[in-house]
């Protein structure tokens, strides 16, 4: 992708709060016109941290922002009336009613779409007379949405779009997103939800730590990842009886006790290998779970390093050497 042709692009971006914290540790990214972009992270990632510089709403401590080819804070002029943000808490004045809620935005807004439009877009066209002190979290986050949707914005940010959102509020908001995207907004969003970024993001980043862990394509970061293959054998039988590992197109191994974790990047060929042995030697596998890598467990083990509970799952396959005899 051209740089031109970036709708967003960051470099070394460094967020730093008082008493020296700082959040974020050198980001850089960039992100395509009409191109869904998703940010991941545990809580303390600095997801949030970053969003509010693409916003405008901090100043960064270091590094180099731009948001159509702007300064978000310093150009704020001309970034502004381009976005729509959507705040984890929009914080609405809880007498007024939704309609109510949306023309006082909408005043606000430059080229502004028709309220009755944007509520109808979020699902809240019969709630237009409700006041907001009322409506349950899921209908705010649809009003959230609609007051970032009001001013046709090129850039959309979203920051946890989709929670206190029931199964079918979440599917809606997706279609929503998708048919955003296809009409040419580019969408940033944060989500704690890893199947919204599965099913939405054409690339994403995981945050660890204030630094990207892992950046591609949904594809691209799973593939960084072993499949998985866990079994219990049963008594008589030991981690050392099984066969080379290598032998068995597994890259890495842990066990504990009889319980034996297998890593590999060929999940077919490895599993089996693993029951062909097993079934020639009359062996019974007992809780044998066979795992596909995902997205989900790329981002456990960024999250496991962060709490210091790493797995040896880069344990080099060699045969396991826990014999009989040491065993017993």
């Amino acid at each position: 992708m051209k740089t031109e042709d970036h709708v967003i692009d960051v470099t070394d971006l460094r967020r730093v709060y008082g008493g020296g914290f700082e959040a974020v540790r050198g980001v850089s990214l960039s992100v395509g016109r009409g191109e869904l972009f998703a940010l991941l992270g545990t809580n303390g990632a600095g997801k949030t941290s970053t969003l509010e510089i693409l916003e405008g709403l901090a100043r960064p401590a270091a590094g180099r922002v731009r948001v159509l080819g702007h300064d978000p804070y310093a150009e704020r002029d001309a970034v502004r009336p381009r976005i729509g943000v959507m705040l984890q808490d929009g914080g609405f004045p809880s007498e007024l009613t939704v309609r109510e809620t949306l023309r006082m935005w909408a005043g606000c807004t430059s080229g502004a779409r028709p309220v009755g439009e944007a509520l109808e877009m979020v699902g809240l066209g019969k709630r237009a007379d409700v006041r907001v002190k009322v409506l349950s979290g899921g209908e705010k986050r649809r009003l959230d949405l609609a007051l970032a949707l009001l001013g046709r914005p090129e850039v959309l940010f979203l920051d946890e779009p989709t929670t206190g959102l029931d199964a079918e509020g979440r599917q809606d908001t997706w279609a929503l997103v998708r048919e955003l995207r296809a009409q040419g907004t580019t969408v940033l969003l944060t989500t704690h939800y890893l199947e919204e970024a599965e099913a939405l993001a054409d690339r994403l980043a995981i945050l660890h730590e204030g630094r990207i862990a892992s950046e591609g394509t949904v594809e691209e970061v799973v593939s960084a990842q072993p499949s998985r293959i866990t079994f219990d054998l049963p008594d008589g039988w030991f981690p050392g009886d099984l066969p080379p590992l290598d032998q068995l197109g597994v890259t890495g191994h842990s066990h504990d006790g009889r319980t034996v974790r297998l890593m590999t990047q060929n999940l077919q060929q490895a599993a089996t290998a693993l029951l062909v042995w097993a079934r020639d030697a009359g062996v019974a596998l007992g809780s044998l779970d066979v795992r596909a890598a995902s997205l989900e467990e790329a981002f456990l083990d960024i999250a496991r390093e962060a709490d210091g509970r790493g797995e040896p799952s880069t344990a080099p396959a060699v045969s396991l050497d826990t014999r009989k005899e040491t065993a017993a």
